[in-house]
């Protein structure tokens, strides 16, 4: 019995259309992260798992997906250990790799491994598909693209002002008007973490104050209460939950929240860096807004955090994100080398442009003209014509089989090929091509000088 072809759960196949309608995505990206100064680079899809884990917090790491050593994989295995049944224990002897998470930690370990051959600040972007075992749904996937711009080896916030402006930037040309970048800093968090006793529980405050508008007050609530939060202390960051007014009224509520810890008065002071030189310059078409619950699960993040979010009305997480991560090169032995980072989703922004019908100008890429076969001299006579069509650019290409005439034309109808040549025994004596526009139906006999000249 023949298998049912299918895929994994949380993967996709895409079509001609969507290819096409995906690259525009990616050119318009590219061409923003290029103005503003960033080179491309690429790492392999897979790590060695030592570098992945323990970077993404507890719950990154369980949505690392492993890949099994070759061959014999069990072998080495103490029996020991394998009667035990615990698959963590396991994992380590019998995985040595690991599918990449997210591009920003294989990013630094590029840096360190080549710190000798970059100049510094470093301005990269890379454009690849990252993996993540987490459980499908709507704009959620197991395998999609990340479009990251970092840089490195400066810890000027010039950059980023400069990152709200890409951001804004890059929707502005997809005409996604109405996008909200949220922005927040690990410092305030940590300052509001030491304000209301709960120092030593920055990760679980900052994880759970994350899910604000996914669980709600009361889920956040509840959360802190099983990680070991006291009441007291959630009593005190209630504020936090219905925080509003204009992003300057914010930064002073702030100031005086925070007026007796050092570490969130600096992280409000950068903040106020950002939004007055971000007012100042002037946004195209998307809205920053000062979001002091955003916090962003990854623990390497110690500046600023930023979050996109789709136009009102349109129902999808993040479509983009990152921060500042001051030593996050550390880890891999290169210490002080502060880095600031930006993501898209992809795949994400396909869906919200798909929603809002913005893809209208994107065209499947397809020939200008069809030569029509019929038969090996006829065919041999087009293909002399076409190395010229290709040296000159023009999208060309010849009917592989000599079928009956209306097929071949109905084909250049369903592909919407303007252009048919045909040529038959009368064209190849006396060495011209008869060339018909299939929008109005017109022919004529034309020399293959003036073929190109007016299929060009």
């Amino acid at each position: 019995m023949a298998q049912k072809p299918g895929i994994p759960k949380g993967t996709r196949d895409f079509t001609p259309t969507e290819v096409a309608k995906r690259n525009y995505i990616f050119s318009t990206i590219k061409e923003i992260f290029e103005v503003y100064g960033f080179q491309p680079i690429e790492t392999p899809s897979f790590e060695n798992s030592s570098t992945l884990m323990g970077k993404y917090g507890d719950e990154g790491d369980r949505l690392i997906f492993k890949i099994l050593n070759s061959g014999d994989y069990l072998k080495k295995v103490d029996e020991g250990l394998l009667s035990e049944k615990d698959s963590l224990k396991v994992t380590s002897k019998i995985s040595e790799k690991a599918l990449r998470y997210d591009l920003t930690v294989p990013f630094a370990r590029y840096v360190v491994q080549h710190q000798n051959e970059i100049e510094f600040p470093f301005k990269r972007y890379q454009m690849q598909p990252v993996w993540r075992a987490d459980r499908p749904q709507k704009g959620r996937f197991r395998e999609f693209y990340q479009c990251d711009a970092d840089v490195v080896g400066s810890k000027g916030l010039w950059q980023e002002v400069e990152f709200v402006q890409l951001y804004d930037a890059v929707f502005s040309k997809l005409k996604l008007v109405g996008t909200t970048i949220k922005l927040n800093n690990r410092k305030i968090l940590a300052g509001i973490a030491e304000i209301i006793g709960a120092k030593d529980k920055l990760i679980d405050f900052t994880v759970a104050l994350d899910k604000l508008d996914k669980i709600g007050a009361e889920g956040v609530t509840n959360e802190m209460l099983s990680k070991g939060i006291s009441e007291d202390a959630i009593e005190k960051v209630q504020p936090l939950f219905n925080f509003n007014g204009s992003n300057q009224e914010k930064l002073n509520q702030l100031q005086e929240m925070l007026a007796e810890s050092e570490e969130g008065i600096k992280g409000v002071e950068d903040l106020r860096f950002i939004v007055d030189n971000v007012e100042a310059l002037g946004l195209q078409s998307a809205n920053l807004d000062l979001d002091v619950t955003l916090a962003r699960g990854l623990n390497y993040y110690t500046g600023a955090i930023y979050e996109v979010s789709a136009p009102k009305g349109v129902s999808m997480g993040s479509i983009g994100g990152g921060g500042r991560y001051d030593d996050l090169t550390g880890i891999f032995g290169l210490k002080d080398v502060s880095g600031v980072g930006i993501s898209f989703g992809l795949d994400r922004i396909y869906l919200v442009l798909d929603e809002l019908n913005l893809f209208d100008e994107v065209e499947l890429p397809k020939p200008r003209v069809l030569f029509i076969n019929f038969g090996e001299n006829e065919a041999s006579y087009c293909m002399k014509a076409l190395v010229e069509f290709r040296k000159k650019g023009i999208k060309s290409e010849l009917y592989p089989d000599s079928a009956k005439m209306k097929k071949q034309m109905n084909y250049a109808n369903r592909r919407e090929i303007p252009f048919v040549v045909i040529v038959g025994s009368t064209e190849i004596e006396n060495h011209n091509f008869t060339l018909k526009n299939m929008q109005t139906g017109d022919q004529q006999v034309c020399s293959l000088e003036e073929l190109l000249k007016i299929t060009a």
